[in-house]
Order: C-alpha cells, then sequence, then structure tokens
C-alpha cells in the first residue's frame, strides 16, 4: 500500500543509520583503534599534552587511534568527565569527588612573575608574605589552582589583595606584564617569551601536582586504557 511505502522508507533510513552506529561502536571500543576524548587545564595546553600525545601515538603504530583536545578549568572538566564527555582529564585534584580516581603525573612548580621593572623582580628569591604589599592578579573561583592557593594562604594567615580575576594563565601573565599586578602561578613555557620577570618562592616551599582524573566505575575503550597505562608508567613523579 501507499502507507506501506511510506513507512518503509523510514524503516530503512533506520536500519542504515543503525548499522553506521555499530559500525562506528566497534571502531571506537576495538583493541586497534578509537577515539579518546581528552580534557586537561589550560596549563597543559602549550607543551605538556601535545608532547604527551605525540609520544604516546609513536608506540602505537599500526594502530588507527583520534584524539579530541578539550581545555577548561578544573571544576568544568570535571563535571565533563563525570558527564562522559571526555574519557580521561588533566587537572588539579578536588576534594570529596569520590568517584573519580586521582593519580599524580607531574609536580608543576609555582612561581612569582612580576613586571620586569618591578621591585621583586630584582631579587633572586622572595618569600609569599613579601609579595603581599602589592597587587595581586588571581584565579578565579572554580580553578583548581586558586582553591588550592587559598589552602596555602589559609596556613600562611593572610591573603592578598586582588586587583583583577582570570580564568587561564597566558591571560594572567598578559597582565602582569601591562603592570596590572603581580602574579603567582605555575612556570609555563610562554613565560619566556613575555615581558615579565620570574621569581622563585623560598618559603614556604609550594608543592602542586597535576593529576589525571578517570571515573572509577566508568567503561573505558581499550585505546583508551593503553593511554592511562601509558601516563602512568611514564609519570615524573
Amino acid at each position: 500500500t501507499k502507507y506501506g511505502k511510506i513507512f518503509l522508507q523510514y524503516v530503512t533510513n533506520s536500519l542504515d543509520m543503525l548499522e553506521v552506529g555499530i559500525k562506528r561502536t566497534k571502531a571506537m571500543t576495538s583493541d586497534s583503534s578509537g577515539i579518546i576524548d581528552l580534557g586537561y587545564i589550560f596549563t597543559l595546553g602549550s607543551h605538556f599534552v601535545p608532547d604527551l600525545v605525540s609520544e604516546f601515538l609513536k608506540t602505537q603504530e599500526g594502530k588507527s587511534i583520534d584524539f579530541t583536545f578539550n581545555q577548561g578549568i578544573t571544576k568544568n572538566i570535571l563535571a565533563g568527565l563525570k558527564d562522559e564527555k571526555y574519557d580521561v582529564v588533566f587537572c588539579s585534584q578536588m576534594l570529596n569527588e569520590k568517584e573519580i580516581d586521582f593519580i599524580p603525573v607531574f609536580e608543576e612548580e609555582i612561581i612569582l612573575v612580576v613586571p620586569k621593572e618591578h621591585p621583586l623582580g630584582k631579587r633572586e628569591s622572595v618569600t609569599l608574605k613579601e609579595t603581599l604589599d602589592y597587587q595581586h592578579i588571581i584565579f578565579r573561583a572554580g580553578s583548581g589552582l586558586r582553591s588550592f592557593l587559598d589552602g596555602v594562604y589559609k596556613e600562611l594567615g593572610q591573603f592578598p589583595e586582588a586587583s583583577y580575576e582570570v580564568e587561564e594563565d597566558s591571560a594572567m601573565a598578559g597582565l602582569v606584564a601591562k603592570e596590572f599586578g603581580i602574579a603567582i602561578m605555575p612556570k609555563i613555557p610562554i613565560l619566556d617569551m613575555m615581558d615579565v620577570k620570574v621569581v622563585p618562592i623560598l618559603e614556604p616551599k609550594i608543592k602542586r601536582y597535576i593529576y589525571l582524573a578517570k571515573m572509577k566505575n566508568k567503561y573505558l575503550s581499550p585505546v583508551a586504557q593503553e593511554f592511562v597505562k601509558y601516563v602512568i608508567k611514564n609519570r615524573n613523579i
């Protein structure tokens, strides 16, 4: 009947789409191919993640593995991890996330960044307390580094006066270079190309780790599992 012919078109299209979905799912979950959805904080975008993925792919010759790359602050990428938007992420550790495994990968150096002509720029090193007399540029709430540094300041018993809040590291360094304030931030490669001075922090000793985070009880494709094993094997802790 004419109604059957109309219905048949929908059935045929549905079966075609189902076949495509089956083939794609098999490809994504096989031992030799797949897509790894990766999330990471802004600090890691210029060197760490590109270098890590490049070296990993060299160990997987003959396989068809693709990555998607997604940047954000710790709070947002962990939300994406829980929503299954990402397979694994690199970020700060957040407390009270019982469904997530946090595996330390490497230690990130935290330093003072000041404009070239700033008084503290003439110092070989400083204490964190000595920086508190100056206006700071700080990370926005939700950033893993913001909550980490808030804990450091709490132990110190004093907090800096913030002139501006930013979300990512290069924006922070850019504001420092234009003398909007000073900043406590990770030592990232882009600082070498900017009009700023990097000063080591002598006291307190600030240790901040970057973690690989993954869900404890969620399925990971074989290629994603292989990537996690590679990271753990080659971590610098």
